[in-house]
């Protein structure tokens, strides 16, 4: 067999089993074909049909489709992706780093340079003065989980199983690349069979440290205001029942990462919905004066943490339940490394009878109640002469089928959504925040569509984002995939003007507006400005999609009710308010201003900074 049709007939008999549930790990292969790869892992394809190949548009758009697949999965199905030598494999880099840092399995098989090199410098290839074995998949090193160049077609035979370690394991998970010399890739070599048998990789429960369960036992029923976070472990291990018992039980209420969204209904009494810089005023309250903080499979970024700023209590300590020793160790914890569900169940039995004390309780579910008004407030507003953006996720929210998607990643929608969007079922709410890439939006909805075609798929993207990456609208008419994609133009960079302003920076570079005096317009320029002659619904059509334009929130409402009845992608076009927002609530994040600066403005917003700064704590 060649190089090629070795690893495409490796990949087909790959399965992954979990709780006794056994499945094929990858669902096929997303490429785009140029000289580097056509004669190889393209001929391979094209010979093998079962291992079904998808067309893609862009490179960055396929790997972002398959990462929202496998986290609709829950890792435990994914895809290839494989590009040409040079600017087709480069294009990939955002989308590997996307995968890598949310934890998700993707498989990337770039082409490269010619390993016999006797015909260097080929088409696309970057030369280096120092070294003929460097070309630009060197890039996908620190992005990747796994890296290797196959420079003999034998190489497979170690790299292979090395590469669906990583992809399967809970721990190591993200982006494997294989750059792929062109000339290998056409090589036959004389594989033993066994290499091709059904391999099966089992996902452990591994249960965590007997001392360290007690440990966390003891702390637990010693504090007085123990609070749950619940990240994307959650959802990952399966254990949004458990918890949902575990919560009941103890009285201890929980806020929610935006990856650990869904992991508790958003109607139960304990939870107090989306927890940091995106928060709500019932998590930020509880959080700072817990001392005590159970975080459950998540990784503390900085929205989570408010920079640092959320947790108050002097004494605050922290359990982090994960099967990631880095994550289970952070903020001086006591570690229960090892998966969520064993750790709960093997938790819970040594609490016993433990719960909270009644007037905590009562206090928690006092701020959901609370919380769940103040949705219901914003979800009510009808601003004129332009719609608010929170008014427009109530109605995609109360319209949508409970057992629906909703995606999104950039802007200001994530911050608004994480505070407002009430999610129904595990993977109700589906927000790519890790890395929080423009352009992920579509392409990701078309993953998830793929990995779900029985639910109705909902992609909310501002202008910025469309702008971005449309592309693979095209794909979702190709293969039959319908998406409802919700498009709010607010003629700029809504989420990052708001940052601008409070900067003290005018909204400076954020609006879509011809310059004026050789420079930009900002905000302070009000309505005076020339728009762009952009028709955003316009090109929508162009790429296939049905378009419903909307002027108002009641035709809102009614483009809604009409694009269930749809049968291909469809997109609904609606003008949104710029400066209406959802507002923050006690929370706050680290974006450092200017020191100095001739504008008064900034001067004033830098003294606040420095005074906001000061909450900011180390947990030594």
């Amino acid at each position: 067999m060649t190089m090629a049709q070795a690893l495409i007939a490796f990949l087909k008999n790959q399965y992954i089993a979990c709780d006794g549930v056994e499945s094929p790990f990858f669902a096929g292969c997303f490429g785009i074909f140029g000289h580097g790869n056509v004669g190889g892992i393209g001929q391979a394809l094209q010979q093998m049909p079962d291992f079904r190949y998808y067309q893609s548009r862009n490179e960055q758009a396929m790997v972002h489709a398959a990462v929202a697949y496998a986290k609709t999965k829950n890792r435990l199905q994914a895809f290839a992706c494989t590009s040409s030598i040079g600017p087709g494999a480069t294009n990939m880099l955002t989308g590997a780093a996307t995968a890598t840092i949310n934890r998700l399995p993707v498989l990337l098989l770039p082409g490269d340079i010619f390993a016999r090199r006797n015909v260097a410098p080929v088409l696309q290839q970057l030369e280096f003065e120092h070294s003929q074995d460097i070309s630009v998949n060197d890039c996908f090193k620190p992005v990747s989980r796994y890296w290797d160049r196959i420079s003999r077609p034998e190489q497979l035979l170690t790299t292979l199983p090395e590469a669906l370690r990583v992809l399967t394991s809970p721990i190591e998970t993200g982006t494997v690349t294989l750059a792929l010399p062109q000339d290998v890739q056409t090589e036959a070599y004389a594989y033993p069979s066994e290499f091709f048998e059904r391999r099966t990789w089992h996902i452990a429960r591994n249960r965590p440290d007997r001392r360290a369960l007690e440990q966390a036992a003891a702390w637990i029923r010693a504090s007085e205001r123990p609070l749950i976070i619940a990240g994307g472990g959650v959802i990952y291990a399966g254990v949004t029942e458990l918890l949902c018992n575990f919560v009941e039980r103890s009285g201890i209420p929980v806020g929610e990462t935006m990856a650990g969204k869904g992991g508790l209904r958003y109607d139960h009494p304990l939870n107090l919905g989306a927890i940091g810089v995106t928060g709500t005023f019932a998590a930020n309250r509880l959080a700072r004066e817990a001392d005590l903080v159970i975080g459950i499979g998540t990784r503390y970024s900085d929205f989570t943490t408010a920079s640092k700023t959320a947790f108050q209590h002097p004494n605050v300590r922290f359990i982090n339940i994960n099967c990631a020793e880095f994550d289970a160790f952070k903020h001086r914890a006591c570690p229960l490394v090892g998966d969520a569900q064993a750790t709960l169940e093997e938790l819970q039995t040594l609490l016993g009878d433990y719960a909270v004390a009644v007037d905590y309780r009562e206090q928690a579910e006092r701020l959901h109640s609370a919380w769940d008004r103040e949705v219901e407030r914003i979800y009510e507003l009808r601003n004129e002469p332009l719609p608010s953006q929170g008014e427009l996720i109530g109605a995609v929210n109360e319209l949508s089928s409970p057992d629906a998607i909703m995606v999104c990643a950039a802007g200001s929608l994530p911050g608004d959504l994480h505070k407002l969007w009430r999610a129904r079922h595990p993977k109700n709410y589906h927000l790519e925040y890790g890395y929080s890439c423009m352009g992920y939006e579509i392409a990701g909805g078309l993953g998830i569509k793929m990995a779900a075609p029985e639910r109705d798929v909902y992609v909310m993207v501002g202008d910025g984002s469309y702008l971005m990456m449309n592309s693979e609208i095209v794909t979702s008419i190709q293969e039959n995939y319908k998406l409802i994609i919700v498009l709010l133009d607010n003629h700029g960079f809504k989420s990052i003007g708001s940052l601008s302003r409070s900067l003290g920076q005018e909204g400076f570079g954020t609006r879509y507006a011809y310059p004026e005096n050789g420079a930009l317009p900002g905000d302070v320029q009000g309505t005076e400005v020339r728009p762009l002659p952009v028709d955003l619904a316009t090109n929508a059509r162009s790429l296939g999609a049905h378009v419903i334009e909307c002027k108002s929130h009641a035709d809102f409402v009614a483009a809604l009710e009409a694009a269930k009845a749809v049968e291909r992608t469809t997109v609904i076009y609606v003008q949104n308010d710029r400066y209406q927002e959802v507002p923050g609530y006690e929370s706050w994040w680290d974006v450092p201003v200017a020191e100095v600066s001739t504008k008064p403005q900034v001067e004033v917003a830098r003294a606040q900074w420095e005074e906001k700064r000061q909450q900011e704590r180390y947990f030594l």
